[in-house]
């Protein structure tokens, strides 16, 4: 059996009292009474990582019981493995999910939901998250704002700096800087929009299907308050999400007046993802990144 450290150890012996360790991988523990957990330690770099993940799925739970993961505890560990408060590296724990690709009678549940559910949970604190999250491995810096408007700007403004500070992709950080400058104001400032909870970065890849109730699941959040459409960018751009998802959410919850201006809200929510992908993964994404900053120039301009 793989070596457990005992932070990890004393969070499931507090999730189930007197329970004993049945096996365990790498990444999940089976305790006597047949539950699993999943777990992971990272480096002490990867801190507010993991501090972003588990606070992000701690909100989806109270949002939507029973479609994220739960998290079961989160924190450091000292050299000798157990918790800590003095710095050390991450560890995670939370109930374990064996899933399935999404399936389209979970696609459909997942767009109910998250149409009625998360969609529907509201920050009274404004746009924005109490901690930065994390989109991939792209740092959100976060913080609450009054607007969406202002959120949204500071998001992209954030991955734009990011470009900049490389020395790279001069022609895309220009267009970028338009698009906050004139497309932004333009089409965000009026929306009369609520901050709901989002989860982030929902492509295909952060979804499933519980194997055993057949009930969607979704992961891997990089969760903020903000405006709902945003959550939906990411998988049109990488699909892998059967089409009754989308369908299913509007039905449940409309798109936001005006709603003539959808698609260009949705090439807007989209460029957020580009940009982030050129952060990561470089210049296969950039060609994608300029070709919505334009089109969101042109479009405007036309309007």
């Amino acid at each position: 059996m793989h070596e457990i450290p005992a932070a990890v150890t004393a969070a499931i012996e507090a999730e189930e009292p007197g329970v004993s360790i049945q096996d365990a991988t790498t990444t999940s523990i089976r305790t006597a009474s047949g539950k699993r957990y999943y777990f992971k330690v990272g480096s002490p770099g990867d801190t507010d990582q993991y501090l972003g993940e588990s606070e992000s799925l701690k909100e989806m739970h109270i949002a939507a019981p029973g479609l994220a993961p739960r998290v079961v505890a989160c924190g450091t560990v000292g050299q000798d493995g157990r918790s800590s408060t003095s710095g050390g590296r991450p560890y995670f724990v939370s109930e374990y999910k064996n899933m399935r690709s999404l399936t389209d009678s979970a696609a459909r549940k997942l767009g109910k939901r998250l149409a009625m559910e998360l969609h529907t949970y509201k920050s009274p604190h404004g746009f924005g998250f109490s901690i930065p999250t994390y989109c991939g491995n792209t740092r959100q810096e976060n913080g609450w704002y009054q607007t969406w408007e202002e959120c949204f700007d500071a998001l992209i403004g954030g991955l734009v700096a990011k470009l900049v500070a490389r020395g790279r992709h001069q022609d895309l950080c220009a267009k970028a800087e338009l698009v906050r400058q004139r497309v932004i104001p333009e089409l965000l400032g009026p929306l009369t929009i609520q901050p709901v909870l989002l989860h982030g970065d929902l492509w295909s890849g952060n979804t499933g299907s519980d194997s055993e109730t057949g009930e969607p699941v979704i992961f891997d959040p990089s969760s903020y308050f903000g405006h709902n459409e945003a959550d939906l960018a990411i998988a049109r751009i990488f699909g892998g999400i059967p089409e009754v998802f989308f369908t299913t959410y509007h039905d449940n919850l409309p798109k936001t007046d005006p709603q003539d201006q959808y698609e260009l809200r949705g090439c807007l929510y989209e460029l957020y993802h580009y940009l982030n992908h050129t952060v990561l993964f470089g210049g296969a994404y950039a060609s994608s990144a300029i070709a919505h900053t334009e089109r969101l120039l042109r479009d405007l301009a036309e309007s």
